[in-house]
Formats: structure tokens, C-alpha cells, sequence
């Protein structure tokens, strides 16, 4: 993706599909805390803003209104937490054009905003904190980089009016439909444990083109509204996961819903739905909670085979932290302090900003929570990892942003080589995980998470090897491998790995399962003979380790943007997955697409399913092939 707001193919490379290829289905072979008294208020630092009901909206809104100009790559940061209590107005519900006194905010870069109750019910906002599209030159409108920024734990009453300049663009988007709020938006980018009660709106007025990112544990009352892939402009993908809707409206490349109540049935062909009845496996992310004057941290339990949303904090649901028993971090802190405070006991609270560290953080106790509030960010010196798990269960780390330094081994290593400690009944958990090499500064890292334990859910993780930024090159942020996974039984819900040189996933573990994965291969290889896997055209994307015997991926979408294309040189990747030919090998709604370049992707999985190709004749916008399922591979 560009940051260029131009119309061009080749600075907005996401804009132009050229064609695209689907498969229905592949298979290879065939308890209530207790009260308690007043505390003194923690001190979270300068970066985190807490409101209370009694704030006036008017120093809401100009709070949010004065962060909202942060650059993709800036190293501010921002967390917006509102205690339990109604804000706003809700005069102007049925006419926003007449809504006065609404909280109403756009949210932006490296900003997260987030309720403090026990249920996302505590907190209800009458007014919208939304996401627009970006108005190109030449009309259109594009959300490919609204990026790092989320909601959480809150209840908003959709009232949504103009915020800014939106009023003097060429096509305002203007007053949103009454009981609409919009969250126009592509990667890293996630609603959790949300209530909209009304209508949520991924895609904007006109339609934007997005590649969209994640709800979960949330419900939507109205419709979710994504757009029409097949047309061009909508949300290409995204994920659901343990959530309710009223409906959704619109049709993309890749929808996975898995265990959403009200979601829609599988209609993958060509193309578009996927749906689960259940969530296999899942641990949501922990949250701060302001109760009877006192801070606390809920971490919810795992759970198997679920869905719906669960807001209960009840003791079968998970357990409380007193916010005592966290170091409360801040960005100037070096890493021996931060580590000497986790081998003491402490969990781990990074306050917004960004940490240098000349040594990564280790977790060496069985179930430590590390927690990040508005995109913290760890920055690695050069050949310095970011963060390194012990072979300990349990441990779960929310919230996090990795940006690597030159010449990393492993940037997030979950257990030594020889991890034995896993537990089934406590996994480890990774959520809203996104790493970053090269974009915001320059660095190489040849594995950007490496999974060496077992029993581990890896939730919502954007691994990105940059395609625009600082430090940005084929020879410049070199980076092999976003994912490498070693250990048995790992989960990954809604995977997103982006870039890398050669394989984008490795996973090698056995009973290993994906719910959604959207990947894009590399940009750049600047010719054939630069990008090829022995005598193959091309790394696949996603390879399962031809020594496992049980894997499952459901939902898994391939995307090619060679930019030699655009100098008339074709490049190509012999297959978008490879895996072994066993019956315990499946992967469920595969598609391909060629985004805009040249060449592009010979097959879907191994040596089988259709091409997407550039210069394949009678191209159409998001014209798929379907086939309902190859049972020979």
C-alpha cells in the first residue's frame, strides 16, 4: 500500500483488481469481584487521558479533536479511557443533522480509546468515534492505510455528523444515516467487546476500498455494512469472531464469521462468506476496569467450542488483577528495569509510547499478562529481539507493537527450542499483536514471530514487512519469514502476514489451525531470478511443514502486486499454500487476486486450483472461478 492519495495503479497498488480466483472447499486427500475502598488514581503518564461522565462533551470532543492530526508513522501515542456513566446527548438519534451535544470524534493513528466498565453496557457514548475514508484527487475514496487504531469496551448510540475538514472535500462524507456510525478502516485496526446499537458502516459513503480487520466479542444491533467487493469498492475481507449481529450487508473476497450469532450462511462461491457455528478455540484480551474507586485488570479465561459474545466477569469467566500487581510502565524506562520488575511478580502495564530497548523484555513467570495501552510500541536495538516468552502456560500478551532494529534473529519468540510447558486447560495467548520491519524506521528481521511452544493462540496479528515508509527496499528491510510455528496445537484467529521475501507463514507444529488468513506476497522482488525458491517460481504464502500430519485452515486469501509489472517484468508465484496430500490436511475457502502489477499466482494450493494472472485476458473486477471442491491434489 502507498501513502499516496493519487489515482494511479502504481500509488494505489490495493485500488486495482485485476483478477481474482476462489475455492469453496480444498481438501488435502480427502464471580463479582469484591467491593473495595478507594485508591489513590495510578499514574499512567501524559499519553493517557481518562474522562469521567461529569466531563463536559464540548472538552471531550476537543481533546480528541486536538490528537487527531497524528502522521501514519508518528511516534505519539494515545489512550482514551472513559469511566462508567453516559456521555452525550441523544436528542439528534433520528436526525443527526439536528444532533447537538454528541461526543463525535474521529479516531486516528496509534490511538486507542476504551470503556472502563465491567461490561462494555457501563460505558454508552451518544455521538459516534468513527473512522473515515480518505478523498483521493481524483475522486474516489480509500481506506488501504487507516491503520493502528481501535475500540473497546464500550456501548455508542450511533450519532454521527462532520468532523474537520470533511465538509470542504470534493465528495464529503458528510452526515452519516441516522443509527450509523462508520469504521472505515483496513489492518490492525480491531472493535472489541463493542455495542453499537444501531448500524456500523466499514466502508464509508462511497464505498472505499479497504482491507479490512477484526470484531470481536461484540454485537452490532442493526446491519454491518461492508459494501460490494465485486464492484471494486468495499471492505475486501474481515474477520468476525464471538460476536452478534442484526445482519450484514455486502459481499467481499474473504467474510469469515466464527461463532456469530445472526451471521450469515457460507456462500463461498465464488468467493465472499464463510461461517463457523463455533469458535474453536479463543481467549479475549484483558481490559482496565474502574470500579468502587479502584483500578483493576480482568483477564477472561480460554474457552473451546463457543459463541456469541461473553461479557460476563464472573469467576468462571476469568480473574482479577488489582492494578496494584502491575508494573505501570512508561517509554523512558529502560528494559532492566521493566524485566527486574517482571522476575519480581509483577504483570506489565506499558503506558502509551515508544520503548528503546537495548535488551528484550522476558516473561519468565506462568501466567504474567503484558498489556499495552495506545499502541505501545517496542523498538529493538539492532540484533535485539523485542520480547521473549519462557517455557512457562498461561501467559497473555495484549496490545502490542514491535518495530524492529537492523539485523534481528526473532523479534517475538513464544518459548525457547525446547519448550515442553504448554498447557491445553491455560494457553498462552498473543492478541492484537502487529509488527512492523521497516515503515516507521529502518530494520531487517528474518523471523518476525517465532511459536516454539505448544498450546498458544496467536489473535488478530498483523505481521508486516513495510512497503512504504522509512527504510524501505528489497535489499533494505530484508525480512524472510513473518510467522515460523514449531509447537503442537497453536490457534491463529484472523492472521494477517504481509511482504516477507519468502514464505510469509511456516508452520510446522502439529493439529496447527487457522481461522482466516489474509497475506499479500512481496512488492518488490525486482525480477524472477531475484525471487525464487530453488527451481519454483516464487515462495507460497502460507506452507504447512511436509513432516505434519494434521492441519486446518479455513478462510485464506493470497494477493499479488508484483511492481515489476509496472517496468513490463513479469513475476510469478508457483502457488499461494503448500501442504501436504493427507487426509488430515484441509483448508476450507481458498481465493486468489491479482491486485495490480505483473504477473502473479500459477495455483491455489500446491500444483491445483486456478491461476490469477495480470495479463490473463477478459479481466474483471473481483472475477472469481469458483469450484466447490478438488479432491485430488
Amino acid at each position: 500500500m502507498s501513502q499516496s492519495t493519487s489515482g494511479s495503479p502504481s500509488s494505489h497498488p490495493r485500488r486495482l483488481f485485476l483478477k481474482s480466483t476462489a475455492v469453496g472447499a480444498l481438501a488435502v486427500g480427502i464471580a463479582a469481584p469484591r467491593a473495595q475502598a478507594a485508591a489513590a488514581e495510578p499514574d499512567f503518564g501524559p499519553n493517557v487521558k481518562i474522562f469521567d461522565p461529569s466531563t463536559p462533551v464540548a472538552t471531550i470532543n476537543a481533546y480528541l479533536q486536538g490528537i487527531s492530526g497524528e502522521a501514519e508513522f508518528s511516534s505519539n501515542r494515545h489512550a482514551v479511557l472513559f469511566k462508567p456513566g453516559v456521555y452525550g446527548s441523544a436528542a439528534g438519534q433520528d436526525n443527526p443533522s439536528t444532533a447537538t451535544g454528541i461526543v463525535n470524534s474521529k479516531v486516528v493513528y496509534y490511538t486507542s480509546i476504551a470503556g472502563l466498565g465491567a461490561s462494555p453496557d457501563d460505558v454508552l457514548v451518544h455521538g459516534a468515534l468513527h473512522v473515515e475514508p480518505v478523498q483521493n484527487a481524483d475522486g474516489t475514496s480509500t481506506s488501504l492505510t487507516q491503520f493502528w487504531r481501535s475500540l473497546s469496551n464500550l456501548a455508542i448510540n450511533p450519532i454521527q455528523r462532520p468532523v474537520g475538514a470533511d465538509a470542504q472535500r470534493p465528495r464529503p462524507e458528510g452526515i452519516a444515516e441516522p443509527h450509523t456510525m462508520r469504521w472505515a478502516v483496513s489492518q490492525a485496526a480491531p472493535l472489541r467487546r463493542v455495542h453499537i446499537k444501531g448500524n456500523l458502516d466499514l466502508t464509508g459513503r462511497y464505498g472505499a476500498t479497504a482491507f479490512g480487520t477484526y470484531t470481536a466479542d461484540s454485537v452490532v444491533d442493526g446491519s454491518v455494512i461492508s459494501g460490494d467487493a465485486t464492484r471494486e469498492y468495499a471492505q475486501a475481507q474481515w474477520l468476525t469472531r464471538n460476536s452478534r449481529i442484526g445482519r450484514w450487508d455486502g459481499k467481499g473476497v474473504s467474510y469469515v464469521f466464527s461463532g456469530v450469532q445472526g451471521a450469515p450462511a457460507t456462500n463461498f462461491a465464488p468467493g465472499d462468506k464463510t461461517t463457523l457455528a463455533q469458535t474453536p478455540l479463543s481467549r479475549e484480551a484483558p481490559f482496565l476496569v474502574f470500579d468502587r474507586g479502584a483500578y483493576k485488570v480482568f483477564v477472561p479465561a480460554a474457552k473451546r467450542n463457543t459463541s456469541g459474545p461473553a461479557w460476563s466477569t464472573n469467576a468462571s469467566a476469568g480473574r482479577y488483577i488489582p492494578i496494584e500487581q502491575f508494573h505501570i510502565a512508561r517509554p523512558s524506562q529502560s528494559a532492566a528495569t521493566i524485566n527486574a520488575a517482571l522476575a519480581s511478580g509483577k504483570h506489565l502495564l506499558l503506558t502509551p509510547g515508544v520503548y528503546a530497548l537495548n535488551a528484550p523484555l522476558r516473561v519468565t513467570r506462568a501466567d504474567t499478562v503484558v498489556m499495552g495501552l495506545g499502541y505501545a510500541t517496542l523498538a529493538p536495538a539492532a540484533r535485539t529481539r523485542a520480547l521473549e516468552i519462557g517455557d512457562v502456560p498461561g501467559v497473555v500478551v495484549s496490545s502490542l507493537t514491535v518495530d524492529s532494529g537492523p539485523d534481528a534473529d526473532v523479534l517475538v519468540q513464544v518459548g525457547p527450542s525446547n519448550a515442553a510447558a504448554g498447557l491445553a486447560a491455560n494457553p498462552t495467548a498473543l492478541l492484537d499483536l502487529f509488527v512492523r520491519v521497516g515503515g516507521p524506521r529502518a530494520g531487517q528481521a528474518n523471523t518476525s514471530v517465532q511459536v516454539n511452544s505448544n498450546h498458544v493462540i496467536l489473535d488478530h496479528t498483523w505481521l508486516w514487512r513495510g512497503d512504504h515508509g522509512t527504510g524501505i527496499g528489497w535489499d533494505v528491510n530484508r525480512a524472510d519469514t513473518g510467522l515460523v510455528v514449531n509447537g503442537d496445537d497453536v490457534t491463529a484467529l484472523g492472521l494477517f502476514v504481509e511482504h516477507y521475501q519468502k514464505h510469509q507463514v511456516i508452520w510446522n507444529g502439529e493439529r496447527g489451525q487457522t481461522v482466516f488468513y489474509q497475506s499479500e506476497m512481496p512488492y518488490d522482488p525486482p525480477n524472477q531470478a531475484a525471487w525464487m525458491n530453488g527451481a519454483k517460481e516464487g515462495y507460497a504464502s502460507y506452507v504447512v511443514g511436509s513432516g505434519v500430519r494434521t492441519h486446518k485452515v479455513t478462510g485464506l486469501v493470497v494477493y499479488s502486486l508484483f511492481t515489476a509489472g509496472f517496468q513490463g517484468i513479469q513475476v510469478h508465484a508457483s502457488s499461494a499454500a503448500e501442504a501436504p496430500r493427507l487426509p488430515g490436511v484441509s483448508f476450507r475457502s481458498l481465493a486468489t487476486g491479482v491486485i495490480a502489477g505483473g504477473g502473479g499466482i500459477r495455483h491455489m494450493l500446491n500444483d491445483d486450483g486456478p491461476a490469477v494472472d495480470a495479463t490473463a485476458p477478459n479481466q474483471t473486477v473481483f472475477g472469481m472461478t469458483a469450484v466447490q471442491r478438488i479432491s485430488t491434489l
